[in-house]
């Protein structure tokens, strides 16, 4: 019988048991890296394809409909593809210390570039969505030497923007294209020759260039060590000085092996894929993990998730493609729900599972309760290689709980002091920031700047948000101690924002804090506080930012004119009162309609000492006989919320 984990050397036949502390003990009483069948991605790869490498890998859907012919690769051909990438990337000059940027969407070269990246030197996949200044601070911050880019495609303006940084990359020596038809200046015999000093960088073709090479062997000769860096991640928000994340080769592979574990993936298995290379949980949590366990990817389309056709057929590609898992980011399992299920068959599915924002406690009802499918909430971020915790499927499940930490990693909440100093560790319950250690937890960013504040003791990482563990051990977050807002995983730094709005001859002060939204999980909104005797209108302020930033996903959704502003005692703003105001409003605009029977709904926000934050709906004059109509569409109305919510009857 197969072992149920390509990735461990020890475990026999069957899934382990981890009903319990102490089972989860019994595994961790093995030193991780004894228990690894492998301690680099492509080693890793190499184990996943052993299997059987004439099943597929990853299948590309053109528009994600089910009657699509798709782009197949078997494992067989997915290894040589990262192979020859590997080697035509050492054939460009590319050492263990390099860096190759890619900026690309889910093409099969796509993948074949992170992988093959990580064997040759350090992948650096970068979100092309961003905007061209944003993407040269992070190329000159990761040290690109090479970089793999799309070419010009309809539809796509990243060979464009890639025309416009690409004087700005001054260790660039080499850029490769997939899609490469009229730019390409340099054959493939020419790559690794020495360019002549103020020569063009040379273009090469992506194709043409690893067709030329070996598909059965690094011809580096390279051992890869647990401990290289395989890649950089960009993180903290898209402005400001770039933050890249270094992750080793046993940070990635410990988030693969822990995947296949708790996941139960077994070898042939599939999943929808969707979510973009440079986000962690694309990169690891599903490509890594599935390939290297033996699975493999439906890749809904080139664009992911983001081609509206994706969501919209996802329950005929469950029916097609039949699927174990349901993965993804709470935005898409959200939006699957609006989705008719009709007459789909979705027997394969057993559970779903999602995070990178907090999943609303009525969509995991909705999963565990309508379709029979556990819900098993994650919680992690870049700096962790992504899962660090999950709901594990012997134990319980808590809704609006990340659950427990995976097996090796270690979860605490602590006191810190307002440099970040380590004060002390939280009572059972007590709310503190939430500090994480472990295998797969990095051990910095590339630029010592940003490593500070990082960690709260040597390696445990701040993670900069709020919670609590219970009697139990189960993890629940319960806020933000960092300032970032997070629309759709989209990471949005408010300080650019608010420099902008402090820019306005009307405005004295401004703040943006998250605005809690059912389906990007939070939305901007800003406030500010005029100067006496100015005037100026919320859309007109909204207009000014808008005509002043390039990322339009940082634009405030709303203006909320306020006076005074909220401040401490030293005069900063204080941003809770602000974030309490924004959930008020948001549930008092949900309620509004409600039929009360000429009853009222006054909404407060408050802190909680276990919630974090907490909804209280006081409703008065309702008619006796409408109590229960009116409480359950108080529930229906605020329950996609993530946020606590109460009821009380005057």
């Amino acid at each position: 019988m197969t072992r149920p984990l390509l990735l461990d050397r020890l475990f026999g036949p069957d899934w382990p048991n981890l009903a319990t502390p102490q089972q989860v003990a019994a595994i961790e009483s093995i030193p991780l890296t004894d228990r690894l069948a492998a301690l680099n991605t492509y080693d890793a790869l190499r184990i996943g394809a052993a299997h059987d490498p004439d099943a597929p890998a990853i299948r590309l859907l053109p528009n994600a409909d089910p009657a699509d012919t798709p782009v197949t690769l078997s494992h067989r051909e997915f290894l040589a593809g990262v192979t020859q990438t590997a080697n035509a990337l050492h054939q460009l000059g590319v050492r263990s210390t390099d860096t190759v940027s890619f900026l690309l969407p889910l093409v099969p070269q796509a993948f074949m570039t992170l992988f093959g990246a990580e064997a040759a030197g350090i992948a650096n996949p970068v979100n092309p969505l961003l905007e061209p200044y944003q993407l040269a601070e992070i190329l000159r911050a990761a040290r690109t030497k090479v970089l793999v880019t799309l070419g010009p495609v309809p539809g796509s303006d990243i060979w464009d923007k890639v025309q416009r940084i690409r004087e700005d990359l001054p260790e660039l020596s080499a850029i490769v294209v997939v899609g490469a038809q009229g730019v390409v200046t340099t054959a493939p015999s020419d790559a690794g020759l020495a360019r002549p000093a103020g020569q063009p960088v040379p273009v090469f073709d992506f194709d043409a260039l690893i067709a030329a090479q070996a598909a059965d062997r690094l011809v580096s000769g390279r051992t890869i060590a647990a401990d290289d860096t395989a890649a950089y991640f960009h993180t903290g928000g898209t402005t400001g000085t770039p933050k890249l994340v270094r992750h080793t080769h046993l940070n990635q592979v410990t988030q693969a092996w822990v995947i296949g574990l708790m996941l139960h993936i077994d070898p042939g298995e599939s999943v929808l894929y969707g979510l973009p290379l440079f986000h962690v949980g694309g990169a690891l949590t599903q490509a890594l993990a599935f390939l290297s366990n033996g699975a493999h990817l439906v890749v809904v389309s080139a664009a992911g998730w983001r081609n509206p056709n994706a969501v919209r057929s996802v329950w005929k590609l469950v029916q097609q493609y039949r699927p174990v898992n349901m993965v993804g980011v709470p935005t898409v399992l959200v939006a699957a729900l609006t989705i008719p299920v009709n007459d789909a068959d979705l027997s394969s599915l057993k559970r779903a599972a999602g995070g990178g924002a907090a999943i609303p406690v009525a969509v995991a009802r909705t999963y565990s309760e309508s379709m029979g499918l556990p819900v098993l909430e994650v919680y992690g971020m870049t700096e962790t290689a992504s899962v660090h915790t999950i709901s594990y499927m012997d134990r319980p499940i808590r809704l609006g709980s990340v659950g427990h930490p995976v097996p090796y990693a270690k979860v605490r909440v602590v006191k810190i002091d307002a440099d970040g100093r380590y004060q002390g560790d939280c009572a059972t319950n007590e709310i503190g920031v939430v500090a994480m250690a472990g295998p797969g937890v990095f051990s910095g960013y590339l630029s010592e700047e940003h490593n500070r504040s990082a960690f709260v003791e040597s390696g445990w990482v701040n993670s900069g948000d709020l919670g609590r563990l219970d009697e139990e051990g189960y993890l629940w977050i319960t806020g933000r101690a960092k300032d970032l807002v997070i629309r759709g995983g989209h990471n949005i730094d408010p300080q650019p924002i608010e420099e902008i709005l402090f820019s306005h001859p009307a405005v004295e002060l401004a703040a943006m804090v998250g605005r809690p939204d059912a389906y990007a999980g939070e939305l901007p909104v800003a406030y500010v506080q005029l100067k006496a005797g100015a005037l100026a209108q919320p859309e007109d302020l909204i207009d000014y930012v808008r005509e002043r930033t390039p990322e339009r996903a940082a634009v405030p959704v709303a203006v909320h004119l306020i006076s005074p502003m909220p401040l401490t005692g030293v005069g900063k703003v204080f941003k809770p009162a602000l974030r309490l105001d924004a959930a008020r409003r948001v549930a008092q605009a949900l309620i509004g309609s409600l039929e009360l029977g000429g009853g009222q709904a006054q909404v407060d926000a408050s802190t909680h000492p276990l919630h974090g934050s907490l909804i209280t709906v006081r409703l008065s004059n309702v008619p006796a006989a409408l109590h229960a109509e009116v409480e359950r569409a108080v529930q229906e109305a605020l329950g996609p919320l993530t946020l606590h919510h109460e009821l009380a009857w005057a």
